[in-house]
């Protein structure tokens, strides 16, 4: 583990690559203890990290990195209700520009591209980015592949797009960069529902091919 400060006030411990659900549930543990530590403004768990925002600036910031290693040494881990979600997918064709490429990037045809992505079950570790945006862990590690040099100006929401070893859902239309394989019609943010993300940390999710797309 890593564990440095990030500004004047804001603590980050991170674990280094590959992810880790162990880690990530531990990062779950300690981030719901540090929402009563006293002086903590903010917990932020992220992709196998936390960043924690401090009231005030430390006095000393060799003893709130140690005081940081310290709450890690010490956490435990917290493994919340977990659902298994199905979500629809359109792979390919207009849904999916870039399926072909990537396909051709990674060594794969696009439909053992579909066959690979939809294969996997994938674990949610964090929302971020947008409202609702999951990051999965779970890629499987033949379709990993860089994002676009230049980002799109708009990637419509519900695209289904790989960065890298993550895949993820746009919740919605945004800029963007990621490889857009696919389009899902769930809604992953819906500010009228009682809960407004379709997705939270722990869930398990399938991704499954549609009829009307490359399958």
């Amino acid at each position: 583990m890593r564990y440095y400060m990030f500004g004047e006030s804001t603590l980050v411990i991170e674990s280094r690559p590959p992810v880790s659900l162990a880690v990530q549930q531990r990062i779950w543990g300690l981030a719901q203890q540090l929402v009563h530590e006293p002086g903590v403004a903010e917990v932020i768990p992220g992709m196998n990290n936390l960043t924690i925002r401090l009231q005030a600036i430390p006095p000393s910031q060799q003893d709130a990195v140690s005081q940081l290693k310290a709450w890690w040494q010490a956490a435990e881990s917290f493994i919340p209700a977990s659902r298994n979600i199905d979500i629809p997918v359109i792979y390919g064709k207009a849904a999916g520009p870039d399926l072909s490429s990537l396909a051709e990037t990674v060594g794969l045809t696009p439909k053992q591209v579909v066959e690979a992505h939809s294969a996997e079950r994938y674990t949610v570790f964090f929302i971020g980015f947008q409202p609702g945006f999951p990051y999965f862990s779970g890629l499987s590690p033949r379709l990993a592949c860089p994002r676009h040099k230049t980002p799109r100006l708009s990637v419509p929401a519900g695209s289904v797009g790989i960065a890298g070893s993550q895949t993820g859902i746009y919740p919605l239309t945004s800029p963007g960069g990621w490889q857009i394989i696919g389009q899902t019609s769930s809604l992953l943010f819906d500010e009228t529902r009682e809960a407004p993300f379709l997705l939270r940390p722990g869930d398990t999710v399938r991704f499954i091919p549609h009829k009307d797309g490359l399958c």
